[in-house]
């Protein structure tokens, strides 16, 4: 199998967490910015991550690979459904987590924006989503005044959360990219989390670029 990707994006990790999730090995390759032919080619439209499957067809939308490669190899790990109040909270930080990492993104050092042509591409993608990355940046302390806010309601939360379920693909993806963003007030168990969950995906987090 073949797993096409960004190494930054949330939505791709997903896709990666269940390999490692699952002990299944996978090929990465790497999509750069501003090739829109490759997944065209595979899936008929400019979207990330794909998988190529055992028999040579090609799936697209992170949560349906998920499920395709969790059912490949005894029993599924992830079949219960996660908590309304994890999904809750996902779906009311999101919007501001982007504010976060977006711009930060634009700056960092991941394959898909290893030519001077390719991270331009991106930077003009997200500007045309978010505007004025740096009138971003400067929000910063005010946008990190919330963020705070809502990770420490997620401590609550991860406190009560005992077992891999979808809840994981939408809070892990979230946390490693928020680990970019210099001066997030993780809590004790969302560290604790971020770890536990880089050690059983093999998905590393940033904050080694933190910024």
């Amino acid at each position: 199998m073949k797993l096409y990707i960004y190494e930054h994006c949330p939505f791709c990790c997903r896709a990666r967490m269940i390999f490692g999730l699952k002990g299944l090995s996978v090929d990465i390759e790497v999509v750069m910015e501003g090739d829109a032919e490759t997944p065209l080619r595979l899936v008929g439209r400019k979207v990330l991550p794909v998988l190529q499957k055992p028999d040579g067809t090609h799936m697209a939308e992170s949560m349906d690979i998920v499920r395709f490669v969790d059912g490949l190899k005894g029993s599924p790990i992830i079949g219960q459904a996660g908590s309304s109040d994890l999904a809750q909270w996902y779906e009311a930080t999101w919007p501001l987590t982007l504010k976060l990492f977006i711009p930060r993104f634009t700056r960092a050092q991941f394959v898909e924006l290893s030519t001077p042509d390719a991270r331009e591409a991106y930077r003009l993608r997200e500007v045309e989503a978010f505007g004025d990355l740096e009138e971003l940046v400067s929000q910063t302390p005010a946008l990190l005044r919330q963020m705070n806010v809502m990770l420490g309601k997620l401590e609550r939360l991860l406190a009560a959360h005992r077992s891999l379920n979808t809840d994981d693909f939408l809070i892990y993806p979230l946390l490693r990219s928020l680990s970019i963003v210099k001066g997030t007030g993780f809590g004790r168990e969302a560290r604790a989390y971020m770890k536990r969950m880089e050690d059983a995906t093999g998905v590393p987090l940033l904050f080694a670029q933190a910024a």
